[in-house]
């Protein structure tokens, strides 16, 4: 299957476009951030794209950005936090190499902040990111080939265990008795 080394998935603030870099400097490819694509495409943020136009637009405009990001890019794959409720997408992901970074609330909080530019956390951001990871981690879990926390980890640390996992298992070191 061609498409990208590396498909990042996981929520809001939790390292997607960081760490995406980091792997991608490592493997000699491009890193490629689909919220950024349709911010290009849009010519405008995403919070606006939400107050404009509606969620319902906006995630009309992710599909399309992550069926076409699938199709053409060869390198690491960074999507937004709420692409995987989409069942088109998480078919599409379906063989890709798959990696759920994931966080808990209060590194969360800490990450993406009170007052950060994030429309589906205006109100009361602790519950709404709580609510929004029970709908979502089933459904990150369903497309990732592995699951690789980032709480209290340097995004190099993190790069570090991602290839690390996505190596054929005959490639993995043996470990010490």
């Amino acid at each position: 299957m061609t498409g990208p080394v590396v498909v990042l998935v996981g929520p809001m603030g939790v390292g997607k476009s960081t760490v995406g870099a980091i792997l991608a400097e490592r493997l000699g490819v491009t890193c490629r951030d689909t919220d950024q694509d349709i911010v290009e495409q849009a010519g405008k943020p995403i919070s606006e794209i939400f107050l404009d136009e509606g969620e319902p637009h906006f995630r009309e405009l992710e599909r399309a950005a992550v069926r076409r990001a699938l199709a053409e890019h060869t390198g690491v794959l960074a999507l937004g936090g709420g692409a995987v409720l989409a069942e088109e997408t998480r078919e599409l992901l379906a063989g890709h190499p798959v990696v759920f970074l994931e966080m808990g609330v209060t590194e969360a909080v800490k990450r993406v902040g009170l007052d950060a530019p994030r429309p589906l956390l205006v109100i009361n951001p602790r519950q709404q990111w709580r609510k929004l990871m029970e709908e979502r981690r089933p459904l990150y879990t369903e497309v990732a080939r592995a699951v690789v926390s980032t709480e209290d980890r340097t995004p190099d640390e993190v790069a570090d265990e991602i290839l690390a996992a996505l190596q054929p298992p005959s490639t993995q070191p043996e470990k010490q008795q």
